[in-house]
């Protein structure tokens, strides 16, 4: 920070440097252990031009009628409201308006922006990894989630709430953390002058003392904060979900963010540390979040998910026996499992088929915890880039759940209020290129200004899952506040019980698990309009139930050189296709391969397209090869007659299990006993022996139902996902099933 305090001191940013731009500041700080991502650290010169994006108001997005996701109620949007961005230029001392963008989503605002974007390269680059270019920085709030789900919220923010704020930044000076030199990105008199006055930097001024010990307002008792705990417990049991993100919030009176800012960096360093503050707006949001969202070039494209938390140690003896805790840990195994197929899934949406891998698997220490962290990544699918992949993960997965759908409208009903940029993303952006880093604004204070006096926010919570113990969930969110609370002044570090550590990267292993076979002769993935458009025959057809692992299965089945026609199955749009006219009508247009009927949220009967295409494939109507996978498998056993029942020793999500198997069906050249994972809370069981269905696998133990072949047909159903990083075998069954032939 001794750059920024010489350039401060200089009158070359902030208040002093209103003839440079605006007084507006914009900071990103690689600190904390160093990372495979988190390489440079950057300061904004004062900015010329920013876009601000508000909540509208409700005549335009109205609120969500009251509903109940928790209880598998849930209203799915065809269309959302273009959002209205206001593009503002620094002139005369002041931003005013200049125009206003209005796009369909994140991804399309952020294009648009490439207009009013200079293309020169910097006289002076930094590493690859770091803007060449003049670029656009800043925060999207979680609230954005009504942009990239098809959802409306119960709980909106109020009108006229920031939602997004980005500056356009030309000039700044970059410090590159391996070599710790500087590179001024300009050749402006601005830049002149920061050269002259970085070259002479003396030592950073020490971090201001708290000046306020207040007593915050938490959103959430310990005890409401177990019920919804419970709920959410009670929620997976019900199969609505597998794991929910659920948080809550402390605020009080602060000193000023930029104070708090500087003593986060001493007491809590993190590779995503980032300080933004509009003056005029009142806000400013200062993070020191460990979390990568996305990283990209104009090729890759990464995320490092983080889920997966113990403290620190008083010593390293200690410090590696909790980390030894942890990854033996079956819950955090599970969880953080469970985390990377859905980022699997998500980069998927921009990857080529059989790109998508996990490159790395560590724990990462940092001051006061540890956590189990993932580097998945993939290859752009040509015509995809960066603005496509925000838009694909946003929010990230880590900070909702799965399926993310799904749980993001009950994190709505549940929380009760707008998450404003808390869980959001602080980053920046070449919009030429698409080259991005983006963070998840977790470890983070938003911080708003009234008079003379600001208000601080911070939000914590944690992933809850079947296994999650309520009372140690909360110690948790507590734990991940602590840094945040002590620097904001809510607390006395002296009352914080935990230890403060040096930072480190404890790699454990190293994955090459892909989607699919990276192949020259990989088929494509279209949705049902592009496959009638461009009159797709032959392709397999896969029915989307809104899964977080949709993507995993569509890339495994394409990277068999086979092209995937993806319908949407409980989308508004697909209610037409209940009449067995229509639908029949459609396949004999597709005329598909095979059908695969995937997983996700609720019961089969929640998916009525499923499960009225499971009675026609039990009843032998469909003319070629069925899969059930999960839910589908479900609805192949309902339709059969089986019972649908709660699993009988509870949910298992993200674990992998032993199946047992008769050698039949899918099983016919696979090993005695299968390692597979699970994602289930719901399972069908025999009532009867006159099922068309017949049971050709189980559970080893347990004896839950794990596979189902029709008596006649080429029908079959996997409780398992195939398709997870823990099932070893699984691409194989799927493999199996696409090379069985079709009767059309």
């Amino acid at each position: 920070m001794a750059i920024d305090h010489a350039l401060l001191q200089a009158g070359l940013i902030g208040e002093s440097a209103i003839k440079h731009g605006a007084p507006d500041r914009a900071i990103l700080v690689s600190g904390g252990p160093s990372t495979p991502l988190a390489k440079w650290s950057l300061i904004a010169a004062p900015a010329k031009a920013r876009v601000i994006v508000r909540q509208p108001s409700q005549s335009v997005l109205p609120a969500a009628t009251p509903h109940a996701p928790s209880k598998g109620e849930l209203v799915l949007e065809e269309e959302t409201p273009q959002l209205r961005a206001q593009v503002e230029e620094w002139k005369h001392g002041s931003w005013y308006h200049q125009t206003t963008i209005m796009a369909d989503d994140i991804g399309d605002l952020l294009r648009k922006l490439v207009d009013i974007t200079p293309n020169h390269m910097f006289d002076h680059q930094g590493p690859r990894s770091a803007p060449q270019r003049p670029f656009w920085c800043g925060a999207v709030a979680y609230d954005m989630v009504q942009w990239t789900q098809p959802l409306r919220l119960q709980h909106p923010p109020e009108e006229n709430e920031i939602l997004t704020v980005l500056w356009r930044i030309e000039n700044g000076v970059l410090i590159d953390r391996a070599t710790e030199q500087h590179h001024v990105l300009s050749s402006s008199d601005w830049g002149h002058q920061a050269l002259k006055h970085v070259e002479t930097i003396g030592a950073a001024p020490n971090a201001p003392v708290v000046v306020n010990i207040a007593e915050p307002h938490v959103s959430l008792s310990p005890e409401r904060h177990i019920d919804l705990i419970n709920i959410v417990r009670e929620s997976i049991r019900n199969g609505q979900f597998y794991q929910a993100n659920i948080g809550k919030h402390w605020s009080g009176p602060i000193d000023h963010p930029y104070a708090v800012f500087q003593r986060l960096l001493v007491s809590n360093p993190a590779p995503y540390s980032a300080y933004l503050e509009a003056t005029d707006l009142g806000f400013a949001i200062a993070s020191s979040s460990p979390e990568c969202l996305l990283e990209n070039d104009e090729i890759t494209v990464r995320t490092a998910p983080i889920k997966g938390t113990v403290p620190q140690g008083d010593d390293e003896e200690e410090a590696q026996r909790l980390r030894e805790h942890m990854l033996n840990d079956d819950k955090e195994r599970a969880e953080h499992r469970m985390l990377v197929d859905l980022m699997r899934h998500d980069i998927g949406t921009v990857c080529a088929v059989g790109s998508v891998r996990v490159s790395r698997f560590d724990v990462e220490a940092y001051a006061n915890v540890q956590h189990l962290v993932s580097h998945v990544e993939g290859q752009f699918h040509e015509g995809r880039d960066g603005l496509d992949a925000l838009q694909a993960v946003f929010p990230g997965g880590s900070i909702t759940g799965c399926p993310r759908t799904m749980v993001c409208a009950a994190v709505d009903e549940l929380e009760q209020q707008p998450r404003s940029f808390w869980t959001g993303s602080l980053g920046w952006v070449d919009v030429h290129t698409g080259q991005s880093t983006w963070n998840i604004l977790i470890r983070t204070l938003e911080a708003r200004r009234s008079g003379r006096q600001w208000t601080g926010t911070v939000g914590a919570g944690g992933g809850i899952t079947i296994g999650s113990v309520p009372k140690s969930e909360v110690e948790e969110s507590q734990w991940k506040a602590n840094a945040l609370l002590t620097a904001a002044g809510w607390s006395n570090p002296s009352e914080t019980d935990l230890p403060n550590r040096s930072l480190s990267v404890h790699p454990v292993q190293r994955s090459q698990r892909q989607s699919g076979h990276a192949s020259e002769h990989s088929g494509s993935v279209v949705s049902l309009p592009e496959a009638l458009l461009e009159k797709l025959e032959g392709g397999v057809l896969f029915v989307d139930n809104l899964d977080s692992f949709s993507n995993n299965i569509v890339h495994a089945i394409a990277g068999t050189g086979r092209d995937v026609v993806v319908v949407h199955g409980r989308s508004p749009a697909m209610r037409e296709l209940h009449d067995p006219v229509i639908l029949f009508d459609l396949l004999d247009r597709l005329q598909p391969s095979h059908i695969v009927l995937g997983p996700g949220p609720g019961a089969p009967e929640d998916a009525d397209l499923t499960m009225a295409m499971a009675h026609h494939a039990v009843a032998g109507q469909l003319l070629c090869p069925v899969l059930g996978v999960c839910l589908g498998h479900q609805a192949l056993g309902v339709a059969s007659g089986m019972r649908l029942v709660r699993s009988p020793n509870g949910p298992v999500h993200g674990v992998p299990v032993q199946i047992n198997h008769d050698g039949t069906g899918l099983f016919s050249k696979s090993d005695t006993a299968l390692e597979q994972t699970r994602y289930n809370s719901l399972t069908v069981e025999v009532t009867s022996s006159t099922h068309t269905m017949l049971v050709n696998a189980t559970e080893l133990g347990t004896e839950a139902v794990m596979g189902i072949r029709h008596e006649q047909a080429a029908v079959h159903g996997l409780q398992f996902h195939p398709e997870s990083v823990g099932s070893p075998q699984g691409v194989q069954l799927i493999e199996r099933f696409l090379s069985l032939p079709s009767d059309g």
